[in-house]
């Protein structure tokens, strides 16, 4: 299957996607996409890609089914609905997702594509938007060297490296395992602006120096500088990094162990999302330590926030421990009457924490544990 005739389908042709199906056509295959939003798919059929109008359409015929969508409940409907992909492609099709979701389910959706006769596994990639467009992303592949051996060309057209985990789902755990290591740093990177900025440095020098030494990180090397520029502009929406970080934080729930780097940075971009910041670039999590002011101008709401987390009785603060007298906050220190909070905001009478709520005495955090009945989880992955 190593052939360049091989017919390939892409389906979900957004930031990431796009440039990588760019990369396929560009290396001489087949290409027919389907997207939900038929203009972000122009570019490539103006190069030679034919268009479908849904995904079984795209899948029908295809050698290779590659999908790269926003959360687990679009790949759970394109890939095992009635009309879904392991019903409608052919049999011995590759299917391969692209997206970062939950492991369970692709484990499942491995299972039941080896009992319809065809294969696909989770191939989760890493190297934003950059990566993307410049064909370096890193393939981290829920299967061995040996499943993958057919289509391992085809993978190599938009990668720089293939990582494989061996099995059904590990490349989903594996990419949230990067993930959970990218919140703490994107922290880290906010942090450690806000601090330079409050000792009146030049962000710049500062972030030189940081990148230089044992400080560095991707996210102070690439995404610093689009923030001390003032550029939000999504290369990774801060919308879908939320959602990886509430898989992450829904896995360990089940397995019983603490991610407090994870928690802190779910609460603060869980923050960003309510008040506007959804669709913007992971980067603008520096917004939320500036002054209204600056927040607004980059069309940013405050008072969405307050709207959309008023409680009575209880509280959803970003620490992940019940409070009946809150000891810690996951800025790490004990609250007195004066405590000011990470966020960079003084707060009067009682404190709120960087989540933005006050703590009461039943309080279950929005990071992914405690679950009650009514809770929702940012996974976008609800199981009973």
């Amino acid at each position: 299957m190593a052939s360049k005739k091989l017919n390939v389908a892409f389906i979900g042709t957004g930031i990431m996607g796009a440039p990588i199906a760019g990369h396929i056509l560009d290396a001489g295959y087949p290409l027919t996409v389907f997207n939900r939003t038929k203009e972000k798919a122009e570019d490539l059929i103006s190069r030679g890609a034919v268009w479908a109008d849904s995904p079984s359409a795209a899948a029908e015929g295809a050698d290779v089914v590659f999908t790269m969508v926003g959360f687990p409940t679009d790949v759970e409907e394109i890939y095992l609905s009635g009309t879904g992909l392991l019903a409608t492609a052919k049999d011995g099709a590759y299917l391969i997702d692209l997206t970062t979701s939950a492991p369970e389910l692709a484990r499942d959706i491995a299972g039941a594509a080896e009992v319809c006769g065809k294969h696909a596994f989770d191939c989760p990639v890493t190297g934003g938007e950059g990566g993307a467009i410049a064909g370096t992303l890193t393939a981290i592949v829920g299967a061995t060297e040996r499943d993958i051996e057919p289509v391992r060309e085809l993978l190599e057209t938009f990668t720089s490296k293939i990582c494989c985990f061996g099995g059904a789902g590990k490349g989903q755990a594996a990419k949230l395992a990067n993930q959970v290591a990218l919140a703490s740093s994107m922290v880290g990177m906010a942090d450690a602006l806000s601090f330079a900025q409050q000792n009146d440095l030049d962000l710049e020098q500062v972030r030189e120096m940081i990148c230089s030494g044992t400080g560095s990180t991707g996210a102070m090397a690439t995404l610093a500088p689009k923030s001390i520029d003032g550029d939000f502009k999504p290369g990774f929406l801060v919308e879908h990094f939320l959602k990886d970080l509430g898989l992450a934080l829904s896995v360990a729930e089940e397995k019983e162990f603490a991610l407090p780097g994870a928690d802190t940075a779910f609460a603060l971009y869980d923050m960003l999302e309510a008040i506007g910041g959804a669709r913007m670039g992971t980067q603008a999590i520096t917004l939320l330590y500036q002054e209204e002011g600056d927040a607004v101008a980059a069309g940013l709401d405050w008072s969405l926030y307050t709207a959309a987390h008023a409680h009575d009785d209880e509280c959803g603060c970003g620490c992940g421990h019940d409070h009946d007298e809150h000891e810690g906050c996951s800025c790490g220190h004990d609250h007195g009457e004066d405590h000011e909070c990470c966020c960079g905001h003084d707060h009067e009478g009682e404190h709120e924490c960087q989540c933005g709520h006050e703590h009461g005495e039943d309080h279950e955090c929005c990071g992914g544990h405690g679950h009650g009945e009514g809770h929702e989880c940012r996974c976008g992955h609800h199981g009973e």
